[in-house]
This record gives C-alpha cells, structure tokens and sequence, in this order.
C-alpha cells in the first residue's frame, strides 16, 4: 500500500531495505507482545529517524494501522510526507498520493483544524479548484463553530487566487459574511475589484443602512456614503439593474450630512445624466439649488449645472454644424408653417442658449436665497434682496411681503421695523398712498422687540402724511399713537415691561418729541402746551425737552410760565443732565 503512494522516494531502493535489522528486532518482539502501545511505536519510529524515507513511512504505516486515532503520529507523518514533496510539481503523482494520505488521515481525524488546514493549503498548491472548495465545504461541516475562523483566513485566501471563477466567489463571501456581517468591507473591496458594481452598491447600502455596523478599517459612515455616491454615479447601468433606489439612497444621505449636501446633489444628478435622463438631472441641479444653505455647496451645485447647460449647448452646436452640410444642396418648398409637426426639424439651440443666458441672470438671486436660508431673520439680506430685483415692482412687492411675513422679531439681526418703512415708502414711491397706509397701518400692530422700533414707524407714518400735506391726518397719527392707555391700576415698571410694546409707546421720548415739533408748527400754542405738560407729567421729557419747551413759551412773550417750565426741570432732573437747564433759566432770568 505504502509502495504506490511512495513512488517518488522508491528510486534505487531495493526490498532489502524495508525488511527489519538485527537492531530492530528489540522493538519487534516487543510490538508483537503489545501492538498498540503508542510510547513503543514512537520510540521505534525515532530511533530509525536516519533511515530511509520509504523505511521511515512504512513504520508510520504500521504504526497507523494498530492506532488510526493517535494525532501524534498522524501528524508526524504527514509532516514528513510533506517534506519530501515540496517544491515539486503541482501535477506530480507524489501530491496526488499524499493528497490520498490526508483523506485517510481524516476519517479519523476530521476534528482536528490543523489536519484539515494543512491538506487545504496542500489542495491550494495543487491547484485543484472545485476540490479545493469541496473541501473546505467539508471542513466547515466538520469542525466545531469555535475553529471557523481559522479555516475562513484561509478559504478566503484561495478565493483571491488567480483563475478563482466571480460567481464562486461571490457565493463563499456571502456565507462568510453570515458569519462575520463586520467584514462586510472585504466583500465590497472584491466586488470592486471584479466591477461587480451593482452588488457592491447594493452591499454598501446595506451596510449604511445598518446602525449597528462598526467599520473594521476605521471608516465613518460620511466616507462610506462618499464611496456609495462615487459608485452609483460611475455605474448607473449596473446599480440600476440591481433594483437599487439610487434616488432614495441619495436624498437620505442628503438629509444626514448636511456638510456634502452640495456633492451629493451633484452627485445624484450625475447619475441621471450617464443615464441620459437629462431632464431630470436638470430639476435635480435646481431643486439644489433651492434646497442648499452654505455658499460652498451653492458654488459647487450652480459651476456644476453651468458645465451641464454649456455641454448641452456645445454638443447641439456641433450637431447642427454637421447637419448644414447635407442640408445645403437640399431645396426648400415654402413653409405656410401648416405641416410644423412634420418639418420641424427639432434644433432648440437657441432655447438652451436662453436657458443658459437666465441661469447666470438668476446667479445673484439664488445666491441671496442661500444667504437668506443660512439665517432667515437676516434684515439686511432681505433689504439686498429687494435691490436685486429693481425694475420689477411684483417681485419686490413679494419679497417685501415674504420678509416681513418670515422675520421673527425676537431672533432678528438688525432692525425689523425698516422692512415695513422700506416696504411703505415703496408703495408712496410709486404713488400708492392708500396701499402705504395699509401696510403702515399693520405695521404698527406688530409686536416689535423694542418700543423705539414702533415709535419709529409711527414717526415714519406722520413723515409720508406730511410730505403729501396731510397735515391733520399726521396730527390725528400723533394723537392716536400717544394716547395714554386705561388701566384699572398703576402698574410696576416690571410689570410694565411685560406688556406688548403698543401697551408701552405712550412712554417713548422719541415719539412725544415728534408730537411736540408738530404742535408747535401746525397747531396752536395752548395745544403745544397741553402736549410739553402731558411729557412732564408722564416723566418722560428730557431735558432738551425742557428747554425748547421754555424757549417757546419765551418767543410768546410768556415770561412766568417759562420760568415754572425751568423750576419743573430743576426738579425732575440730577446733576449733571440739571446743569444745563439751570444756565438757561439763571441766563432768562437775569436777561429778564
């Protein structure tokens, strides 16, 4: 038996040589006395560890056949035989006989992993593809679940070999990942590298869908995203045919990680142009466009459009260039234009070249639109909005009327209460009082962070009916915006401060100051009187106030009245803002 699988170490080697010596009959008589004693069947085999190699494995086949389950010798001899074969040939009748030898060795041994690694590693060298795979099948089924993992470094090994059929392989990575679902990244990797795109798109969805998934090569979820989108975009053809929503997977992580929200959109509108859905790459780019809050994403989305639009455009213009050729000696019959469908030649150049001309156009509108989505409360953006469409009143009327409608006044930055002046003075600009009224007349109901705000565009509203010589309406404005509201009881200045702000304009300086100037020029002395007295006794004039309130009483001849105005200030003010107050009244008085 041995003779036929020793066939490379028969050589010269003469029957002579097999047979026991003199030496060997100690281990002889005691062999035949107990055949399976392991120690004695050791100690013969390394006491003839100088023999020959053909004597050496007839022992070790001796000793096999009284002990089938001793892993010391199987292991021995094996070992052996594999020194003797290595370097040779992969299609030399030694392996096949030693690869015999292995199978032999695993009707028993079929526990043991090191048994079965060496003949899987012997197989590889062999070069025997569906056996090597058999086996491993077969080594998988016999070890326990515990020893898998040494098997599977190996298995995968002969799987990156050259001449490995795809389909076979892809088979074995798909059980191993039911194993080890964390190296799903190996299995990409071999997609990749086979341009097995659709299911390494397929399998790295999976992967980013997966909350659990930790990856084992130090990658965050943004960089598999990355390297999703990079291959959905190249291979559309083949993720397509894989059933994959390209279109879902896309937004998901646009809605995720909003940091590369600008190349996933260009990203996701690059897989519809490679699949020449050109339309729809073109709402994907606007609808971009429209969606994205950073001036870096905007930039890369609208260079990206523009590439698309001018690429069109070139490709068309070249078309036609070909085209005029064969059209030249061609006659033309007179178009009445009742036969369009039929002779329309389908040449829209000139539309691409519109729509190229209006996307630079809208360039500085959009980015305003960006701006205003970074941060919607921005008074000024909205303000350089409004600039930006001068010449078209309906879309300034709109964007005054989204603005005022958007800004909340309590995240604002800058003052809200221009937007309504500015929106107002729009309307009077182009001769619209009624409709300046109207919005200044909701402007005054807004509750505005601050009352100096208010106060302002009541002041503005008097201003429009003064320019426009409405001089009692800008009375009456001044009337109705300092009326003093009724209240059951004083209130606190805490509790004061948590009322709205039209609760609270009766106190502003600003406003009453505005009033008194108006009663001075347009009204009578007893009403300017009446409106300086209301300021002292509500304590809100300053005491610039007080003196042009005693200036005035002065320049009317009304000498004592002036001189309690003075004596009033005295006493309502403090050193320093009093210093000022006693010069006047000192300076009157002696003049006097």
């Amino acid at each position: 038996m041995a003779g036929g699988e020793d066939a490379l170490s028969a050589g010269g080697n003469s029957l002579d040589d097999l047979m026991p010596s003199e030496d060997d009959l100690l281990y002889e008589e005691e062999l035949l006395r107990n055949p399976y004693s392991l120690k004695m069947w050791w100690r013969y085999i390394q006491a003839r560890a100088d023999a020959s190699e053909r004597r050496r494995h007839l022992l070790f086949e001796r000793a096999l056949r009284a002990l089938p389950g001793s892993y010391k010798l199987w292991a021995a001899y094996l070992s052996g035989r594999r020194l003797v074969v290595r370097g040779i040939s992969p299609r030399h009748p030694a392996l096949s006989a030693l690869a015999h030898t292995y199978e032999r060795a695993l009707v028993t041994m079929h526990k043991m992993p090191r048994i079965w690694l060496d003949y899987l590693q012997l197989l590889m060298d062999m070069k025997l593809i569906t056996q090597t795979r058999r086996t491993f099948d077969r080594a998988l089924a016999a070890l326990p679940i515990t020893q898998h993992d040494r098997v599977w470094v190996l298995y995968l090994r002969f799987l990156s070999q050259f001449g490995i059929p795809v389909e076979t392989a892809v088979r074995v990575y798909r059980r191993y990942l039911q194993l080890e679902p964390t190296h799903a990244e190996e299995f990409i990797a071999y997609l990749k590298s086979k341009e097995r795109w659709g299911e390494a798109a397929r399998r790295l969805a999976g992967v980013l869908n997966d909350d659990t998934f930790r990856s084992i090569e130090g990658k965050s979820k943004h960089q598999l995203w990355l390297e999703l989108c990079e291959l959905i975009t190249k291979h559309p053809a083949e993720v397509t045919a894989e059933s994959i929503d390209v279109d879902s997977i896309l937004r998901g992580g646009i809605r995720k990680y909003r940091d590369e929200v600008g190349r996933l959109w260009t990203a996701l509108a690059d897989f519809h142009i490679r699949r020449g859905a050109f339309e729809v790459a073109r709402d994907v780019y606007e609808e971009g466009l429209c969606a994205v809050s950073t001036v870096r994403d905007f930039g890369l989305i609208f260079d990206a459009l523009s590439h698309f639009e001018e690429s069109l455009l070139a490709a068309k213009l070249a078309a036609a260039a070909g085209g005029e050729d064969g059209a030249d000696g061609m006659e033309t019959d007179e178009d009445d234009g009742t036969d369009f469908l039929l002779k329309d030649s389908g040449d829209d150049t000139d539309l691409r070249l519109a729509r190229l001309e209006a996307l630079a156009s809208r360039r500085p509108a959009l980015l305003s639109a960006v701006m205003l989505r970074q941060n919607p409360h921005n008074v000024a953006e909205w303000h350089k909005r409004v600039k930006l469409f001068t010449g078209d009143p309906t879309k300034q009327i709109l964007t005054y009327t989204e603005a005022v409608k958007t800004v909340d006044h309590d995240k604002a930055v800058g003052k809200p209460n221009t937007l309504w002046i500015a929106f107002a003075k729009f309307y009077e600009k182009h001769g619209d009082i009624a409709n300046a009224r109207i919005i200044f007349n909701k402007a005054v109901q807004v509750p505005f962070k601050y009352v100096d705000d208010l106060a302002t565009v009541w002041c503005e509203w008097a201003e429009m009916e003064l320019r426009h010589s409405n001089f009692k309406s800008a009375l009456d404005l001044m009337r109705r915006a300092t009326s003093v509201p009724q209240r059951p009881r004083k209130l606190s200045q805490q509790e004061e401060r948590q009322l709205p702000v039209q609760e609270r304009l009766y106190r502003s300086s600003k406003l009453w100051a505005f009033y008194a100037d108006l009663e001075e020029s347009l009204g009578t002395l007893q009403t300017a009187c009446g409106v300086y007295d209301t300021m002292l006794d509500l304590r809100v004039a300053t005491p610039q106030i007080i003196l042009n309130y005693a200036l005035m009483l002065q320049e009317a001849k009304h000498w004592e009245a002036a001189f309690q105005v003075y004596e009033r200030g005295t006493a309502l003010f403090k050193y320093p803002h009093v210093a000022d107050i006693w010069a006047a009244y000192l300076k009157s008085f002696v003049a006097r």
